[in-house]
């Protein structure tokens, strides 16, 4: 992905996609599949809302996942203006997703839906605060699936 394609416009569209993704995923019965587009779908849209923010960002640190963590932790929820609540929610879905993409673990359904829901609601608080402009793209996006 070059510097270029790195918007927070971008960025937030492809949240809302694995957003949809995550949700299909878990309607089909494949819950770490479900896990592993949710919390992409948070991974967008903390680097949406970096890169909407004010925060001096270091492209190549975002692009990693620990990375990424760290610096949305540091300057979007400790220093405000994401309540902690909804930051805690990006790093756990990390974890949840590293444990079933690279061990043999299995994700339960009814824990997926949780986390589905969680990268929902990330995602909508990432919008709300940073991109409140694009509530009605989002809005046309979900009625027209």
């Amino acid at each position: 992905m070059s510097k270029d394609n790195l918007t927070s416009e971008i960025m937030i569209k492809k949240a809302d996609v694995a957003c949809s993704d995550a949700r299909i995923l878990l309607e089909q019965g494949s819950p770490d599949g479900a896990t592993n587009r949710a919390y992409y779908a948070m991974f967008d849209a903390a680097r949406a809302a970096l890169l909407a923010s004010d925060v001096p960002v270091n492209i190549e640190k975002i692009r990693s996942h620990v990375g990424l963590v760290k610096t949305f932790s540091e300057h979007l929820v400790e220093k405000g203006p994401i309540p902690e609540e909804i930051g805690n929610l990006l790093d756990a879905a990390r974890h949840m997703r590293g444990m079933t993409d690279y061990t043999g673990f299995s994700i339960e359904q009814n824990v997926a839906k949780e986390i589905v829901e969680q990268a929902e609601t990330f995602v909508a608080a990432i919008r709300a605060q940073f991109m409140p402009d694009t509530a009605d793209d989002e809005d046309d996006t979900q009625t027209a699936k």
